[in-house]
């Protein structure tokens, strides 16, 4: 199992101000599977996925990365673990326009203190898997919104980083252009690696194995691969 979250609940403010983000949430993620969280805005999504990369930290319960408790591990170690094992997309790509596709994604290595040969392999071979290798050499303003946002899912991947995740990485692209990066994602999960989309769209969502509906912080319901994302969609809200 590489993601586990045992009753995690992330209280912000005190007194009047208190605002339960997210309250007793469990979900896992196992090797090769791709989980879609929905729900309105508001509703936690961020917050679960902060939590689960150990951006941030619950006010009770527990997050495990690989078994380790991220509550055990100091602020270096915690930030250790993210640059090595998680990784990150966004609707927006964050790509470093100076940089070509190969040293946006190599960057986090060198940074982590691999050194530039080893980094830029490994930079190589994150494009491959995404499949804009020969796109190694472009700058971001050379590539299309669709070819950037691989860029981005192959700098998530780079290394030993196994669990992705990814706060609406379609929302800037085309339909066409946004199953395309499904498909990625989709591809990175069935190589060994496991996902979270974040996604307001049902027809994404479908790529998932699994579908995990929030509501004020809750889990609130949950489909698999058999289920109709749209009609469970419908029902929550």
């Amino acid at each position: 199992m590489i993601l586990k979250l045992h009753n995690v609940t992330r209280i912000h403010g005190e007194g009047h101000t208190r605002v339960a983000a997210l309250v007793n949430a469990k979900l896992s993620l196992d090797r090769g599977e791709l989980v879609a969280v929905m729900g309105p805005s508001g509703s936690g999504k961020s917050t679960l996925l902060a939590l689960a990369g150990g951006l941030d930290q619950p006010t009770a319960g527990k997050v495990f990365v690989d078994d380790v408790d991220l509550a055990t591990l100091s602020v270096a170690a915690r930030a250790a673990l993210r640059r090595r094992r998680i990784g990150y997309v966004f609707q927006q790509y964050n790509l470093i326009e100076g940089l070509t596709a190969a040293e946006n994604v190599s960057l986090p290595l060198e940074l982590d203190g691999i050194s530039h040969r080893i980094a830029t392999q490994q930079a190589l071979q994150a494009l491959d898997r995404v499949e804009i290798r020969e796109l190694a050499d472009r700058f971001p303003e050379e590539l299309s919104g669709g070819e950037q946002q691989r860029v981005a899912i192959a700098r998530a991947i780079v290394g030993t980083r196994t669990l992705l995740l990814a706060d609406e990485p379609t929302g800037a692209l085309d339909t066409t252009t946004g199953e395309t990066v499904l498909q990625v994602m989709r591809r990175h999960c069935e190589m060994g690696g496991c996902g979270i989309l974040v996604t307001h769209d049902s027809r994404l969502a479908a790529w998932a194995d699994r579908i995990v509906f929030l509501r004020d912080g809750r889990i609130v319901d949950e489909a698999n691969e058999w289920d109709s994302p749209a009609t469970l969609l419908a029902t929550v809200q």
